[in-house]
């Protein structure tokens, strides 16, 4: 297990294929220049109307371990929907970056990524929103232990990688990317989204649950769903009227202001 655990934890060969560039023409490209001589990219795509005289919240979105940013129509589209920029990390060894991922080495490139999205003067920095799905919830809250946002959105996340070593019967030890999501969620101390469903058998419900009792004040939503079939059927749109109410009510939507 310990020899294989990147395997698991970043399944590189079970993602898409990479669609062709350029994909979309709102598309701002930033690329980080690595050691090897490779890059890592990541996408800006502004909302509709947003400007340095109007500049926008924005949601750094971070995805799943078998998926890309190619593939987050639909995330960014319902973000656009309520004024939000969107701003896609992706992950060293994922599509057209290169490198090899791991834990620390994506929190790097993700706090540049950061650092370059708030000099943006389209962009409201008071207002970044981090959400995260699956190991990209895990993602998102070691990036907010060095950069800390203005509210964070965890979509079907573990607690951390040793409860997830628990689960499968192995020593929690042997974890060589930790995931301390437990720890930042009990002191982050900003307004916090939490959701799971009930009958996800990847990352079992009882993540969830913990993660809402480290953190009191979180909003706490559970789905009947599995992990892949997110959010179920009949589910779409609540699940982004709660998003939308949890954004409103944490002042970050633009006509909250």
């Amino acid at each position: 297990m310990y020899c294989i655990q990147d395997r698991i934890v970043f399944p590189v060969d079970q993602a898409p294929a990479p669609l062709p560039r350029p994909v979309r023409a709102d598309i701002v490209v930033t690329k980080l220049d690595l050691d090897s001589g490779e890059q890592v990219e990541s996408w800006f795509l502004p909302a509709a109307g947003v400007s340095a005289h109007k500049p926008a919240p924005v949601v750094m979105f971070f995805h799943g371990n078998a998926e890309l940013i190619d593939y987050q129509d639909d995330i960014v589209r319902q973000y656009h929907e309520l004024g939000i920029s969107v701003l896609l990390p992706e992950y060293r060894g994922y599509g057209h970056s290169g490198g090899s991922p791991s834990q620390d080495a994506i929190r790097e490139d993700c706090v540049h990524f950061y650092d370059k999205l708030i000099e943006r003067a389209d962009v409201d920095a008071s207002r970044i929103v981090f959400h995260g799905r699956s190991l990209g919830g895990g993602v998102a809250c070691d990036v907010a232990t060095q950069r800390k946002p203005a509210g964070l959105i965890l979509q079907s996340t573990f607690a951390s990688a040793a409860e997830m070593a628990h689960d499968y019967l192995t020593p929690s030890f042997l974890a060589k990317h930790p995931f301390r999501n437990d720890r930042v969620v009990s002191g982050i101390g900003i307004p916090l989204l939490i959701f799971h469903g009930t009958r996800d058998t990847i990352i079992p419900v009882h993540h969830g649950r913990h993660l809402r009792d480290l953190a009191p004040g979180a909003v706490y939503i559970e789905y009947d769903c599995g992990h892949n079939d997110w959010p179920g059927r009949g589910n779409e749109q609540r699940f982004w009227d709660e998003i939308k109410d949890f954004l409103s009510q944490s002042g970050i939507l633009p006509e909250s202001r």
